[in-house]
């Protein structure tokens, strides 16, 4: 028999995430210790959902409510993610699915956008996520590059440059990952100019919406305009501490001329994969119209570990980091004269401390950056900092 050779869609995917945590693995077996300051996930330091949420689900599971649900979500949820987009001042929603988690919601609405000849403006840095997905449909990564000098802001320039006739979509991530940038509503609706002017959808990634420092002047796209159309990703993730639910969703809003199309076919591929998780879907309602007490508790911590994070990088004289706005982490600039890749990878070996390099986020030609993730504690950070100083006054100094 002949070896199994994969598809060669597969040669382009790329997660720099979950690579750099291999390697960790590779390390931590040698009894190192280790120092994560790489995933996303509150769950793995000292973060907990909200009880609420936890007992609908489990009065969802004793109810037998664990067979199939609707392919779209349950009415319960998908009316209280409703109430949330309204909330949020989101105008003439068309129709909303509850998917396995934000990233299954991106995926089919790629999917149901893009032939392969066809690009999205993606930003760099940005989540990794779209371009793998790209990857798998032979379509083309556009990038646009935020920038740096104006706290991570969007270039209008810039993206307007980069748009040509097999340009569909526009991604904006807001607040972003990995910048931790939140944009200005001014930004946001010269994006609209944009996709107005040049018949692109726009896609508005806002799962850490609730996440925001020193009441940090959020809005969202689709409470901008009503004759655009937009697709709004969000979930329970990361606001609401349950990234191993995977519960997300897709809000299209926008004239049903529209988008009458396209909500049909990403529908048809929702029907296809069956559902997302029944008894999960039991959090939404929970997690959207309940006690919100643990953001402003979560905040709370969060400040202080972003400030910490901040003022000890920025000591370090090959460092330097902006303030971020929101989520939980922080995007700085590597002043050294090697790749990023190459500097994370002797970090992770030499010192146990797991960061992820700027370059699997994308960055401008030339640039070098780390994404730190702030949430664990104070005590860990601080000796994590204090290893990544000696690291780089042994190998600079």
């Amino acid at each position: 028999m002949q070896k199994i050779v994969p598809a060669s869609r597969v040669q382009n995917i790329r997660y720099a995430i979950r690579e750099v945590a291999c390697i960790a693995s590779e390390v931590k077996a040698t009894g190192k210790d280790m120092y994560y300051l790489n995933i996303g996930d509150p769950n793995i330091y000292d973060f907990a959902p909200p009880k609420h949420m936890v007992d609908a689900v489990c009065k969802a599971m004793m109810e037998n409510k664990n067979g199939y649900s609707p392919s779209p979500g349950i009415d319960e949820a998908r009316d209280a993610v409703r109430r949330q987009a309204l909330r949020n001042g989101i105008r003439d929603i068309q129709d909303i699915i509850i998917t396995h988690g934000a990233s299954e919601g991106i995926e089919l609405c790629l999917t149901g956008l893009l032939e392969p000849w066809e690009n999205v403006l993606l930003p760099q840095p940005g989540y990794p996520l779209y371009s793998s997905i790209m990857a798998k449909l032979n379509a083309e990564v556009n990038p646009y590059y935020l920038d740096e000098e104006d706290n991570w802001n969007l270039d209008i320039d810039d993206i307007e440059s980069r748009i040509n006739n097999k340009t569909r979509a526009i991604v904006v991530i807001n607040p972003n990952n990995p910048t931790g940038a939140v944009y200005p509503k001014e930004t946001l609706l010269k994006i609209i100019e944009l996709a107005r002017k040049y018949n692109l959808l726009i896609f508005s990634d806002e799962i850490y919406d609730k996440l925001l420092f020193e009441n940090a002047d959020y809005t969202s796209m689709g409470s901008l305009c009503n004759d655009v159309p937009i697709v709004t990703f969000n979930g329970l993730s990361k606001s609401y501490i349950v990234p191993g639910f995977r519960i997300g969703w897709a809000i299209f809003s926008g004239p049903i001329e529209y988008l009458n199309d396209y909500i049909n076919g990403v529908n048809k591929m929702a029907r296809a994969r069956l559902s997302a998780s029944h008894p999960m879907q039991y959090a939404i309602k929970a997690a959207l119209d309940g006690p919100q007490d643990h953001i402003d508790e979560m905040i709370k911590t969060l400040t202080i570990r972003r400030d910490l994070t901040v003022n000890m990088l920025n000591d370090i004289e090959e460092i330097s980091c902006s303030i971020p706005k929101g989520a939980f982490y922080a995007f700085p600039t590597l002043q050294i004269p090697d790749q990023d890749e190459d500097f994370v990878k002797d970090l992770i070996r030499e010192t146990g401390v797991v960061t992820v390099h700027g370059s699997g986020f994308g960055q401008k030609l030339g640039t070098q950056h780390l994404r730190i993730v702030f949430l664990p504690n104070e005590a860990i950070l601080e000796q994590a900092y204090d290893k990544i100083r000696t690291f780089v006054k042994k190998r600079y100094h």
